[in-house]
């Protein structure tokens, strides 16, 4: 039996890819930002731990709520059209932020937030994999979740700024450079040509119909538990460490911002690129490559939490974020890669939109919950036990994915 050839890259594939880099960025750095401002928002908008993770958290569940519908919306129409009004009704939301001056005014900007940025990932991620269909497909999706790494990382700044000039100042200038960006992106960015994305053939049915071919898919359904185990376990540590490492190692709020942000994301780099490479590669030879890729990763980040748990001095709390970060983002540049393996190509933005849903209410879970047991004097260390649990469990569930026949997927 001889194989299908290997799907030619689409014209300007790779230049898609980078105008993405840079909007995908802003945009995860747009989010970041309240977390690594924790100390300089509750000084100024007095709440309690609890209402700051409410606030960490309803963004979460908001986002999370409409995802599926928004990931449709990118299956029915232009992905392009969808990415580019997300990008610029965010910034304008992110600049309004700066001007808020209650905890309500707070709580209505993160939910305006996650509303309008509830749009960008499933279109992004389904535009990228549109343009890349075959040996490049996980590289590519890497390239742009490492612009989303190292906006989560630079959001670190913010907490700088906030100490030295005012909490608000980052919010208004990330918002305004979002809104000039949009019209840049504009003009530069589009979808492939219909004729050019063979596996799009036919139209997207009914958004009842969408969800009831996805889930039709066992496979499909191993792989959204498993998100959202994964976004429980990282959701109290994206939100928290910067608090975490603040006071159980007395650093100011800068360092504690940069700390918890930095070494994460920056080696997320090198997991994403070298990744996507090795995943690229295995699935030439194994249809499973990229799921045992994630296998493998997902098992070795649970390690790495319980290092943070029990680490007495700043040192290896570090390298254990360090750690976390390559694992975990070499087993989710396959995310995007593995849903086209597993499910109806007409729905891959819909697939990951609805993995949205349950990630953004678990995480929010995990932000509320951790706030809640500040308050009640727990320990944070109970929560990483957690969280190592639930990435092995997640493990677990991958194992038995099974990729669809190549002739139902692409």
């Amino acid at each position: 039996m001889t194989s299908a050839p290997e799907p030619t890259v689409a014209p300007r594939a790779w230049a898609v890819v980078g105008i993405l880099f840079f909007v995908g960025g802003l945009c995860y750095l747009d989010r970041s930002l309240l977390a690594v401002m924790h100390h300089s928002v509750v000084q100024d908008v007095r709440m309690t731990d609890a209402q700051f993770g409410l606030l960490l958290s309803v963004y979460s569940w908001v986002y999370a709520l409409l995802s599926p519908f928004c990931g449709f919306l990118a299956d029915r129409f232009n992905r392009s059209s969808v990415i580019i009004g997300s990008l610029f009704l965010w910034s304008a939301v992110t600049a309004l932020t700066a001007h808020a001056a209650t905890f309500e005014e707070l709580l209505a900007c993160r939910i305006g937030l996650a509303v309008t940025e509830a749009c960008y990932l499933p279109a992004a991620l389904a535009l990228i994999t549109d343009y890349h269909r075959g040996r490049t497909r996980s590289l590519a999706t890497g390239v742009h979740i490492t612009g989303l790494m190292l906006g989560s990382a630079l959001s670190g700044t913010g907490g700088i700024l906030a100490e030295q000039y005012s909490w608000h100042m980052p919010y208004s200038v990330f918002g305004l450079a979002g809104m000039a960006l949009s019209g840049t992106v504009l003009l530069f960015l589009r979808d492939p040509p219909r004729a050019a994305v063979t596996v799009r053939t036919e139209p997207a049915g009914s958004f009842v119909q969408a969800l009831s071919s996805l889930f039709s898919y066992r496979s499909f359904t191993l792989v959204f538990l498993n998100f959202g185990l994964c976004a429980f376990a990282m959701g109290g540590l994206n939100g928290w460490m910067p608090a975490y490492l603040r006071e159980a190692f007395h650093l100011s709020q800068g360092e504690s911002g940069l700390s918890a942000t930095a070494y994460f994301n920056i080696a997320a780099v090198f997991g994403l690129l070298g990744g996507g490479v090795w995943a690229d590669r295995w699935s030439r030879t194994n249809p499973r490559g990229r799921i045992l890729v994630s296998c493998i990763m997902f098992g070795l980040s649970a390690p790495c939490v319980l290092l943070i748990a029990h680490s007495g001095t700043l040192a290896p709390a570090l390298l254990g974020l360090a750690l976390l970060g390559l694992f975990y983002s070499t087993a989710g540049v396959n995310t995007m890669p593995i849903l086209c393996q597993v499910t109806d190509a007409r729905y891959r933005s819909t697939a990951y939109g609805v993995l949205n849903l349950l990630a953004g209410l678990m995480g929010g879970a995990a932000m509320y919950a951790c706030g809640a047991m500040r308050d009640a004097q727990i320990d944070f260390r109970w929560y990483l036990y957690l969280a190592a649990a639930c990435l092995l469990l997640a493990v677990t569930l991958l194992c038995f994915v099974k990729p669809l026949p190549p002739s139902e997927s692409a």
